[in-house]
């Protein structure tokens, strides 16, 4: 992925570090304006995905005297419909944007790209990670991987960036993915948590008549992460038996019995936090019915796939169209309720961030979209 092409993305999108960097230059104002999708931009030549937003029938790409700073022109071809960024010199090529991590889920998108759901070791908890032609994806002795083969449990070191959808996790381009190793996975309920002279111990099995049967011990270190599932850290306080979790260790076992080895990420699954396949689907369901035929038509996830989740009401970016959608939401932030939220891919999402409709946990009902930036 060419740097100095990524860098004049970032600038004309408008997706710089904050909001108050942005801030910072005096640009930001609220209007109102058309997105045009029949219009495309390119960039050097290569057609990129934003498109601009008419104003009183001006078209207008974010932060455009940023992009001019970094040595872009712009140019309207108004035949063709196509706006042209050409640059004037060389830039400086933008960092990449190390992370290290494990692959929770992986999805191909209907472009041939890769979503990759991924938690963290530091910095950004959570990230989603898109994976193309473009990302040079391998081993950790420098072979190439195909990218249909990486899987969930992959322990990763990445490079990003530099730009970051400013949503909720943040998503970002992948230039690179090394497979550092692939851990084993073990979801299932904590038979047993305890301390130990060298760390903690996590027992996974059955209890018959009484007694516990371990199938499966594993050996947490100072290595080992506790996070819940958007990557936030936990304490082992917050462990106990009987708790849903998703344990990642391995591959290396030993050959006791039960078998034994090395834990290194524990993510604890809440009953709030899962769901069955068939509500999931329900949920699926009631988002598409919720969507606009012109929304339909950007989306690039398949009904059936979109990812998901539940998160708090307190805290999520939601933008209710009606007061009863404002009431009700208001109603879920104040009694600490949850949202489950639907995630689509679309084509706009490199402008705008991915669209998310929110559901009440409950009772089902649409209170809103998450806000796209």
């Amino acid at each position: 992925m060419n740097k100095k092409r990524w860098i004049a993305i970032a600038t004309v999108a408008g997706l710089l570090g904050t909001t108050a960097a942005a801030q910072a230059t005096g640009l930001i104002q609220k209007v109102s304006g058309v997105l045009r999708s029949d219009v495309t931009v390119t960039i050097d030549g290569e057609k990129t995905s934003l498109h601009p937003i008419y104003v009183n029938g001006q078209a207008y790409l974010p932060v455009r005297e940023e992009a001019a700073a970094l040595g872009y022109e712009l140019h309207y071809d108004a035949k063709n419909k196509t706006i042209e960024l050409k640059t004037t010199g060389e830039e400086e090529a933008a960092d990449y944007i190390d992370w290290m991590g494990i692959v929770q889920d992986v999805q191909k998108l209907e472009d041939g790209s890769y979503k990759i759901n991924t938690i963290g070791t530091g910095g950004a908890n959570w990230m989603i990670l898109t994976a193309d032609k473009d990302t040079v994806v391998k081993d950790a002795e420098g072979k190439s991987v195909p990218l249909d083969e990486l899987k969930p449990g992959a322990q990763i070191l990445a490079q990003y960036g530099p730009i970051v959808a400013m949503s909720y996790p943040g998503q970002s381009h992948a230039a690179s993915i090394t497979v550092q190793a692939q851990r084993l996975i073990q979801e299932s309920a904590i038979l047993s948590v305890k301390q130990t002279d060298d760390g903690w111990q996590v027992q996974f099995g059955e209890t018959k008549d009484g007694a516990a049967q371990p199938s499966l011990t594993l050996n947490a270190g100072k290595e080992t992460r506790l996070v819940d599932v958007e990557g936030q850290p936990l304490s082992w306080s917050d462990f106990k038996e009987g708790d849903q979790v998703r344990a990642y260790y391995g591959p290396i076992m030993t050959k006791s019995l039960p078998p034994q080895s090395p834990l290194f990420y524990l993510v604890k699954l809440t009953k709030a936090d899962t769901l069955a396949p068939a509500a999931q689907q329900e949920f699926r369901d009631l988002a598409w019915k919720q969507l606009a035929d012109e929304s339909k038509s950007h989306v690039k996830t398949k009904q059936e796939e979109a990812a998901v989740a539940i998160v708090d009401a307190k805290g999520a970016p939601v933008l209710p169209s009606t007061d009863e959608q404002k009431k009700k939401f208001e109603e879920l932030q104040a009694a600490g309720g949850k949202l489950v939220t639907v995630t689509y891919s679309t084509d706009q999402d490199e402008l705008l961030g991915p669209l998310v409709a929110a559901f009440d946990l409950d009772s089902k009902e649409f209170v809103g979209y998450f806000v796209r930036r």
